[in-house]
């Protein structure tokens, strides 16, 4: 079983979201994704300053399998990806949720990750 934070928001397309103290997002994928994919050997981010709506595809993930899609959690706009990755995308296999995140979002609505998955929710997705 893979490791599901509680304190995390989820999407079912697999992705996390942990709101920080100044109202931004942190988004990666989950352990659960990461694992299903592989070993990662490209990770192509957003640009910090760009905007999306939930659930527009913003990023590209590449492992030794296959190229996938990320979608955006939460409508906003991106204000940092995580620039360790161009160097080490391995980070997003060793460690999704500490310094595998992929970027960082200010929401355009905080109300939308009332409508994201609990880890409870989303460890019962999994098991389907």
């Amino acid at each position: 079983m893979s490791e599901i934070p509680s304190d995390l928001r989820y999407r079912d397309s697999h992705e996390w979201v942990r709101v920080e103290g100044d109202g931004t997002v942190v988004v990666g994928i989950s352990d659960h994704a990461q694992g299903e994919l592989g070993d990662m050997v490209f990770v192509e981010l957003p640009e910090p300053g760009m905007s999306y709506g939930q659930g527009e595809a913003c990023a590209v993930i590449e492992s030794v399998k296959a190229a996938s899609d990320v979608y955006v959690p939460l409508s906003g706009e991106v204000v940092e990806a995580n620039g360790q990755l161009e160097d080490s995308p391995e980070l997003v296999n060793s460690d999704p949720y500490g310094d595998g995140w992929l970027f960082k979002l200010l929401p355009s609505d905080a109300s939308q990750i009332d409508g994201l998955l609990d880890a409870a929710a989303y460890a019962e997705l999994q098991e389907d």
